[in-house]
């Protein structure tokens, strides 16, 4: 087995050098196009020509020398860039539909131009999705006079715009978006009752920034459409009370990896006293049993300061990825209700849900796509398997001569905390900066408290004081700077050796430059990676070591301590442990949880690809309609989309229903996501006759009238108003898969692998 992983890996860094030859290749002929001499409106005429070509029909794979070496030129000229050359091998790879590994400060901003400028010459509109609004807005503006001295235009899209001003931009050459908010702009494209309502137009091209975020981490959240909330009742608080009156292992029991709690048989039988509710598992106590399950997750699950934060009277949920609050970031109501509860705070009702996608079925709308990050080839079986994106690895400009010390294992918390306050003070005192990566927002306070008893001053970055990113990042790389953040600091961000003044910088240099500390290692080397990849930028020296406990969460689940020596087994010890064996398991956990993530991810997407499937038939239909595909009179247009529209929302509502207690079937040995298939097939079949025979009544009793006044009176009115939310529902799909696969379900699994290849992973 060994060897077979060993020759597929040789073969696979054989294939990515190979690429890179004939990459090189072709950096060659776009230097040897010689365009310095060139007048400026040589060259824009030369960009006119390239896009009359481009539009005539001309492969754009034969036009690349030419328009590639014309964007080099003109980032020279409008912003002193000279684009080096794996950033040009970086940019021939994107424009082949590559997922591209560049490491952090190597200028994947540059590299994106160019691609984004061959594809946007054929005038079917360049999607670059970034991470943050901020980034949307400054790439479009740094890279803008590129794109305008070469005849394209270039906007950026803003949470908050006005309907024109996102028509505009999406109408724009190349446009610089989030995921999220394109994806609420496609949902509240599938409502509008006018074609002229509508902000985005066909999709083309896109280009994903800090794509393993995008495409895996957070690939599967639902983003959401919906009315206006409304007022919700006080039985989250009951339960909550019914929660805390259980006890570990006599009433309730946690899953191996704890990512679960179930009620054991007194558990349940202590509930049916105290809810007075008769057999909690019979059919008509299915409600009770789910805001049950909700209370007991929220109570013994959800932890403040790590899973969430409460600020101004309001739940704000911590992304684990990036230790940023998770902006417009809800869990599912259930279990949002219960949080609610369980801090003792008040909560709005969702709102009927009118429309909803997951990310990674919105990215699967562009027929072409592409992406780039600091972190992929460890994950690259992910992006092959779920997206046939292969990954390309760039060499960097300059050797990366970061040091990555192994990691210091101490046998319990206490021994950890103390060697990191002990190795932070020392290297402090020569006035090298530090930077500390913490597991939480609790951990990252903890930490500076130790610290200031040390004598140690230090700026903390993490969810509660997120509006000073910006701020403690750009003096994180200064002399003397110690700076503990959660994960915030470990993605998108650019630690400038001496906070950018030369001086300092060189100083910095002398003293080994940055040294990066984490205080755990994550279920995914790729997070850690990301963590390291903020020291030793462009060349720059740099250090990284991880320190980890025995009785770190990661460790404790997977029963480390059976691989410790018998003689370490019951001793706590203040010295680091120096036995090979426990560095060579921490690594194999991170496989094995990697592996289990992909799995949970893999088996949660036939939750909702079929659901995604409905979605697009219903949307096919509805965009005839609008467009006025299929005759009829404006009555008819209104009211057939209005019923749709009706339609769909009651059968998200029944989905909704049915994904939060379908695993309860598992109870009775029926697997839970064909009995789900089952009852959303039956449910959706339903539909078109549903619209008809309603609309058919509707018609009758407007008579053939046109008035809007008439259709609102009639109770066909739009919703007053929308919003727009994303639903962390990583939660509840851990109780949807606590069965395992029958054989038709592994049957239907690979007869699904097999057809993507063929159909193209968009139409699954």
């Amino acid at each position: 087995m060994k060897l077979a992983v060993k020759w597929m890996q040789e073969f696979k860094d054989g294939n990515n050098r190979h690429k890179l030859k004939g990459y090189r290749d072709k950096v060659e002929l776009i230097r040897k196009r010689g365009l310095e001499a060139w007048e400026n409106q040589r060259l824009q005429a030369e960009s006119l020509r390239l896009k009359k070509e481009a539009k005539s029909g001309a492969p754009l794979d034969e036009l690349l020398v030419d328009a590639y070496a014309l964007v080099c030129e003109a980032a020279k000229r409008t912003l002193g860039l000279q684009p080096y050359e794996v950033q040009i091998m970086a940019a021939i790879a994107l424009h082949e539909g590559f997922l591209i590994e560049q490491h952090t400060g190597e200028g994947k901003t540059l590299s994106a131009v160019m691609p984004a400028y061959l594809n946007g010459l054929i005038g079917g509109g360049v999607h670059v999705l970034t991470f943050n609004d901020y980034l949307a807005n400054r790439d479009a503006e740094w890279m803008g006079p590129i794109y305008r001295f070469l005849g394209l235009t270039v906007k950026s899209v803003q949470a908050g715009m006005s309907l024109s001003e996102k028509r505009e931009a999406y109408a724009a050459d190349i446009t610089y978006v989030t995921a999220k908010e394109a994806g609420f702009d496609y949902l509240r494209d599938t409502i509008v009752l006018e074609e002229a309502d509508t902000v985005h137009r066909p999709f083309h091209y896109v280009i994903v920034d800090e794509a393993d975020s995008l495409l895996l981490d957070e690939a599967r959240v639902p983003l959401v459409i919906a009315g206006e909330p409304g007022s919700s009742g006080n039985d989250g608080i009951r339960f909550a009370e019914v929660a805390r009156q259980f006890e570990q292992d006599v009433h309730y029991e946690f899953d191996e990896f704890h990512r679960n709690v179930y009620l054991n048989e007194a558990g349940a039988a202590k509930a049916e006293e105290l809810l007075g509710c008769g057999n909690l598992y019979e059919s008509h106590n299915s409600d009770l049993l789910s805001s049950l399950n909700c209370a007991l997750h929220a109570e013994l699950l959800l932890k403040k300061d790590v899973d969430y934060i409460v600020r101004d009277g309001q739940i704000e949920l911590i992304d684990e990825y990036t230790g940023r609050v998770a902006e417009n970031r809800h869990l599912p109501d259930g279990l949002q209700g219960a949080l609610a509860a369980k801090e003792g705070l008040q909560l709005k009702a969702g709102g009927k849900i009118l429309g909803t996608i997951t990310l990674q079925h919105f990215l699967s709308l562009y027929p072409k796509i592409c992406g780039m990050t600091a972190t992929a080839h460890v994950s690259a079986m992910e992006f092959a398997n779920i997206y046939a994106l292969q990954v390309v690895q760039i060499p960097p400009n300059r050797p990366n001569i970061r040091i990555d010390h192994p990691h210091r294992i101490y046998t319990h918390k206490e021994a950890k905390l103390k060697a990191l306050v002990q190795e932070i003070t020392s290297v402090h005192r020569t006035g090298r900066p530090i930077l500390i990566g913490t597991s939480s927002v609790e951990e990252s306070d903890l930490l500076a408290e130790a610290l200031a008893a040390a004598g140690v001053p230090c700026h903390v970055l993490n969810a509660k004081n997120d509006a000073k990113e910006a701020e403690i990042i750009a003096k994180a790389g200064e002399i003397g700077a110690v700076t503990v953040s959660t994960n915030m600091a470990g993605r998108g961000v650019d630690i400038r050796l001496g906070g950018g003044s030369p001086a300092q910088a060189e100083a910095v240099a002398k003293l080994g430059g940055l040294y990066v500390m984490g205080t755990h290692v994550h279920e995914s080397v790729r997070i850690d990676n990301q963590l390291r990849g903020r020291s030793g930028r462009q060349g720059d020296p740099g250090a990284s070591v991880f320190f980890v406990s025995l009785e770190d969460e990661l460790m404790l689940r997977f029963d480390i301590d059976k691989v410790i020596p018998p003689a370490y087994r019951d001793l706590k010890q203040d010295d680091a442990l120096e036995e090979s064996v426990l560095r060579s398991k921490i690594m194999h956990i991170q496989r094995v949880m990697m592996g289990q993530n992909f799995d949970i991810q893999q088996e949660l997407n036939r939750y909702s690809d079929l659901v995604e499937e409905q979605r697009r038939i219903l949307y096919e239909e509805r965009l005839g309609i609008l467009k006025g595909k299929t005759p009829m009179s404006p009555s008819e247009q209104r009211v057939r989309l209005f019923y749709i529209d009706k339609f769909w929302a009651d059968h998200l509502a029944y989905v909704s229903y049915i994904r939060e207690s379908i695993h309860l079937t598992s109870l009775v040995n029926r697997n839970p996501i064909d009995e789900f298939h089952a009852q959303i097939i039956q449910a959706f079949e339903q539909i078109p006759a549903k619209v008809n025979r309603e609309s058919e009544k509707m018609l009758e009793r407007l008579g053939g009238s046109n008035d809007p006044a008439m259709w609102e009176e009639l109770g066909m009115k739009s919703p007053a108003s929308t919003r727009t939310y994303m639903i962390n529902d990583q939660y509840m799909e851990y109780l949807q898969n606590r069965s395992s696969w029958n054989p038709g379900t592994v049957i239907a699994y690979w007869i699904r692998k097999m057809l993507r290849p063929v159909f193209g992973w968009s139409k699954f």
